[in-house]
């Protein structure tokens, strides 16, 4: 009934209804290679990974095949489990943590090199370095900054007379994890500098320029221009950071394995204990499925978001 309506306005109005091109088979092969490439490495394994989690998996199992269908039961399994409760409460710790910190560095670096000044792209290129870096290079580096015999960070608080001896920074606790926090934001504050500083060079220089022309400062500028403005790419900004750390794996586990003890064991080190070293699959892949779980409903509500402000 609505096609029939619309049809007949667009005859009352003089406009032909546009006829419906058919796409050529050729278009859906040349798609073909990476929707089977889709298929293959992120469609399969999750669906797989779903299935795993639904079932009584052993080692067993994993070898000969099969596993009884047991539900709901390895999900309540691992809620039930502190070892489970404590990795979530870690990974949002970290995530939260780093995401935040990331951020505000990022966006300082942003403000401070969306100025004209001599040597501004080399050192744009230079802060890049951290971000392009392979995790392991990283992580290693920071690994050995922190080691507490010979560290780099040793040596200069000790030359500052800050510490008289070695402090063992991913031996503790506390310190571990704020450790692996830092390696994270050094990580991640580049990639969202290169986001904010895209947005930043879309704001019009005429509201600057009116601003202060009003007598705004640059405190007033950055809160009532630099902000608002920035709104969408800020939301998108932490979105990233926060699904691309909230699934970090790598950069924990070389630096600390999850330790000490169980310190900064987040739920992706969790997973993987739980599947590979106590081969338990099917609560590691509830463990995992949990951890999607998350980030999936904050994208949800960022879209969500998005649309409202698409509509005011």
């Amino acid at each position: 009934m609505t096609l029939l309506l619309g049809k007949r306005r667009a005859v009352v109005a003089g406009v032909s209804p546009r006829p419906r091109r058919r796409v050529p088979l050729s278009a859906y092969l040349f798609v073909l290679p990476a929707v089977l490439f889709v298929a293959a490495t992120v469609l399969y394994p999750l669906a797989y990974n779903i299935d795993l989690s639904f079932r009584d998996v052993g080692l067993r199992e994993i070898v000969a095949g099969g596993g009884d269908f047991v539900g709901l039961r390895n999900y309540a399994a691992e809620l039930g489990r502190p070892e489970f409760r404590h990795a979530l409460a870690v990974s949002l710790i970290y995530t939260v943590l780093s995401v935040g910190l990331a951020f505000g560095c990022g966006l300082a670096m942003a403000v401070f090199l969306n100025r004209r000044f001599p040597g501004r792209n080399l050192m744009r290129s230079a802060l890049l370095v951290a971000w392009v870096l392979p995790t392991v290079v990283s992580a290693n580096i920071w690994r050995w900054m922190l080691d507490g015999t010979y560290g780099l960070v040793n040596t200069a608080l000790g030359g500052l007379g800050l510490i008289d001896r070695g402090v063992f920074w991913l031996v503790e606790p506390v310190t571990a994890l704020a450790a692996v926090i830092l390696a994270t934001v050094w990580t991640m504050a580049p990639f969202a500098m290169i986001l904010l500083l895209a947005g930043l060079q879309n704001i019009p220089a005429t509201l600057y320029e009116a601003a202060r022309i009003d007598g705004a400062g640059a405190l007033r500028r950055f809160t009532s221009i630099t902000m608002p403005m920035l709104r969408p790419v800020n939301m998108t900004v932490l979105l990233l950071l926060f699904v691309t750390t909230f699934k970090t794996f790598d950069t924990i586990y070389l630096m600390t394995r999850g330790g000490p003890g169980d310190a900064t064991t987040i739920l992706p080190i969790h997973a993987y204990l739980e599947a590979f070293q106590f081969f338990r699959f099917g609560t590691g892949a509830a463990a995992t499925t949990v951890m999607l779980l998350i980030p999936l409903l904050l994208s949800v509500f960022y879209f969500r978001a998005l649309r409202k402000e698409d509509l005011a």
